[in-house]
């Protein structure tokens, strides 16, 4: 996702064994037919019927650009996504749900091609805080959508925040939204593209800005945002958002005042997957907390 994995991440290539690199291909390879299966099902035929439909789906099925670019580049390189074949398999299995949908990403490196790829005919967007690195990302995958983002916050503040929010009215769940004009709440994100406000995102991922060092942005407006959003949700359904780094303090404590212990459905190693309501079915919850 982001280079934040590492101090030098931006000039370092991160190198696995093989086996991870062979599995990787497969998993995208295999998205193309679950595609198809999707697209084909229709329970109102029958198994002989939908088995001849499924089949000529498949026949007639066309991978796109990005799906056929992001197999070759994993299937021939040592870079591989950060996240692991496990954590990746809990988001990929929304997808195949959800499929085509809004999917918005925080941050934008080696496993971009690949969130991309996994969600064919859909709306994939990236939001990165570093230019140079999009720059560089795009050099080599041009069919990439990504926006540039400033944050107001340090990772240093994140302590600050947490408290200030509950005494900010405009930061509490029933006045923080829409977050594009709530400039007295630091935790909004109210300086990105108009798409983002604009979309009603099915999934979120949170694998960006970087926090590692006390003055990077920290994910804590993210982490609030995509909460905010989530829960003024209009369309049907619910919100996907899934953290990754949780094994520090700052993730974790965010993760459980924002976007809720009880909403929390899956995890594996180092994320976690929430399925937020939309504040209409939140009928135990007020409007003063999030959690």
């Amino acid at each position: 996702m982001t280079q934040d994995k590492s101090k030098n991440g931006k000039q370092m290539l991160l190198e696995r064994p093989w086996f991870l690199v062979v599995a990787l291909a497969g998993l995208l390879g295999g998205a193309l037919l679950i595609t198809s299966f999707i697209r084909a099902t229709d329970n109102t035929l029958s198994l002989c019927s939908t088995a001849k439909n499924t089949a000529a789906s498949i026949a007639e099925y066309t991978a796109t650009p990005i799906q056929l670019q992001s197999i070759v580049h994993y299937a021939t390189s040592h870079t591989v996504p950060q996240q692991s074949f496990e954590e990746i398999s809990i988001s990929l299995n929304v997808l195949k749900e959800r499929l085509p949908c809004n999917f918005l990403v925080f941050g934008l490196g080696r496993d971009s091609l690949m969130w991309a790829s996994l969600n064919p005919g859909g709306n994939t967007v990236f939001l990165e805080e570093d230019p140079e690195w999009i720059e560089a990302v795009l050099k080599d995958a041009p069919s990439l959508r990504a926006h540039h983002v400033k944050y107001r916050t340090h990772l240093s503040q994140a302590g600050s925040l947490l408290s200030y929010y509950k005494n900010e009215p405009m930061c509490l769940p029933a006045n923080a939204f829409p977050i594009r004009y709530n400039q007295k709440c630091p935790l909004a994100l109210t300086s990105l593209p108009d798409e983002f406000y604009d979309t009603e995102w099915d999934l979120i991922m949170v694998d960006a800005p970087k926090g590692y060092f006390p003055l990077a942005p920290g994910r804590m407006a993210a982490i609030f945002s995509s909460a905010v959003m989530a829960r003024n949700r209009k369309g049907a359904g619910t919100t996907h958002v899934f953290l990754h780094d949780v094994d520090r303090k700052v993730e974790k404590a965010f993760a459980n005042e924002f976007l809720c212990e009880k909403y929390k459905t899956t995890s594996a190693g180092r994320l976690w997957h929430f399925e937020i309501p939309n504040a209409a079915n939140m009928s135990d919850q007020p409007g003063d907390r999030f959690c």
